[in-house]
């Protein structure tokens, strides 16, 4: 797609990780009920789902409160053991994740990760893909604030400007799996697209909708850049809206 005042370039695709590009999750979910039963207490589905697409220091603090009597470095440490352990089994990719990122590479689209996921975790996903697809990765232990919060959205358009000044959050298509990872996106400013996965996604004009991301192309991210475009929706508009 050629760039105009009116339809600019897709730049870069930001990918959340856990759900949208592997499907971890389950391997969460196990890891939080095997160390809540280890402390005497009970996990159920529901409140797993509560936890999807947060942080993990967020996420520690309602395992604590549900009898997890460890401080919450230490229970993200053990969270993370397990489910890097699981990884190093079988990584789950979702299905065309991998397809989609190999074209987004072939044309040559800058692709970064940003994850609530520590960097030991991500950089354990990222080195079992066949290509250096991912230009950097944003980790949860690199930010202050986690999902929903735009920070980590926003830290990584600053990174891609760093080498490109010219790129804006309107040259950026963000592809999330949660609630917290999608208001992340959109606060942000950039194209979001919601790909729902263990949870269903409110309804909401300011992003679009995918049920999967198999048969997915780069031709289908770069129409949305040019829809934010021709809407002439100012991304300034969604800034601070995270909650």
């Amino acid at each position: 797609m050629l760039a105009s005042a009116t339809q600019p370039l897709l730049k870069a695709a930001l990918w959340d990780m856990d759900g949208t590009l592997v499907d971890t999750e389950p391997y969460w979910i196990a890891a939080e009920r095997t160390l809540v039963e280890s402390h005497g207490g009970a996990w159920s589905h529901e409140q797993a789902m509560q936890l999807v697409g947060q942080s993990l220091m967020h996420s520690a603090g309602i395992l604590q409160r549900a009898g997890v009597n460890l401080e919450k470095r230490e229970i993200v440490d053990s969270l993370s053991a397990q489910v890097i352990g699981r990884l190093r089994i079988e990584v789950p990719w979702r299905p065309g994740a991998k397809e989609l990122l190999d074209e987004l590479y072939q044309s040559g689209v800058r692709c970064a990760l940003v994850t609530m996921s520590e960097g030991p975790m991500a950089r354990e996903v990222v080195a079992n893909l066949p290509k250096p697809y991912f230009e950097f990765l944003i980790t949860g232990d690199t930010v202050s604030q986690g999902k929903p919060h735009p920070e980590a959205y926003l830290a990584a358009v600053e990174r891609l400007q760093d080498t490109d000044p010219a790129l804006t959050v309107d040259h950026c298509v963000a592809l999330e799996d949660s609630v917290p990872g999608v208001a992340s996106a959109i606060a942000s400013g950039v194209v979001t697209v919601g790909i729902p996965h263990q949870m269903p996604l409110p309804e909401d004009p300011r992003r679009a909708t995918w049920t999967t991301l198999e048969g997915r192309k780069v031709a289908d991210l770069e129409a949305l850049v040019a829809e934010r475009a021709l809407g002439n929706v100012p991304a300034a508009a969604f800034l601070g809206q995270a909650n």
